[in-house]
């Protein structure tokens, strides 16, 4: 994962956290985290469309968690972002005719598999409510 999404959907998520009884808005979320709302509009729906976010339009709009900090993994938070492997991407077309080419991409989907694991792993031991508190 080389881009941001996923410390921005943590951001979000630690910042509606932060806030349980509060509808946080994008613009006031935007603006702890110093991006475009529209990004974080973005996020808003891959995470809704998780399931770990409730939102609402309107001048008393916008978004809480839709369960306790205690019951959300931050492998959720990764899940749902997660666009590419921990690992990177493959070469998409290594020369068939070299031994080493001809099998390289199987023995890395391997390495990408396990590697994966691993981090969900690791980030499914940690709640969100365990994130959050190293802001208190």
């Amino acid at each position: 994962m080389n881009n941001t999404r996923f410390a921005t959907a943590v951001h979000i998520m630690t910042l509606l956290a932060k806030s349980p009884q509060e509808w946080l808005t994008s613009e006031w979320m935007a603006g702890s985290i110093n991006i475009n709302p529209v990004i974080v509009r973005k996020e808003l729906s891959v995470l809704r469309e998780a399931g770990l976010i409730v939102s609402r339009q309107g001048k008393e709009g916008g978004a809480q968690l839709s369960r306790n900090a205690e019951e959300i993994t931050i492998s959720e938070i990764y899940s749902a972002v997660k666009n590419t492997d921990v690992l990177g991407k493959k070469n998409q077309n290594p020369n068939p005719v070299c031994s080493v080419g001809r099998d390289i991409n199987d023995h890395l989907n391997n390495l990408f598999t396990e590697t994966d694991k691993l981090v969900l792993n690791f980030l499914g031991n940690k709640s969100l409510k365990e994130f959050t508190d190293q802001f208190e």
